[in-house]
């Protein structure tokens, strides 16, 4: 499986491709497809962002107290 910070760091990458190519004046097609690359990377690093890794509970080792603290 690919790890969260990877996947993470790949949709950043995205977004600044797509500035790029948004900002270049050579390429029609890149110029075009800009800002659509940029909504593409800004929607994978909000999904990954909202799933993200389960973090494990940290052991304090304090035994754990019940009722009110």
């Amino acid at each position: 499986m690919i790890r969260h910070a990877t996947i993470q760091r790949t949709a950043e990458i995205v977004m600044v491709c797509g500035i790029i190519a948004l900002c270049q004046p050579w390429n029609l097609f890149l110029h075009r497809y800009g800002l659509t690359i940029i909504i593409v990377g800004l929607l994978t690093f909000m999904i990954t962002g909202w799933v993200g890794p389960r973090q494990k509970p940290q052991a304090t080792g304090a035994p754990e107290k019940k009722g009110h603290p």
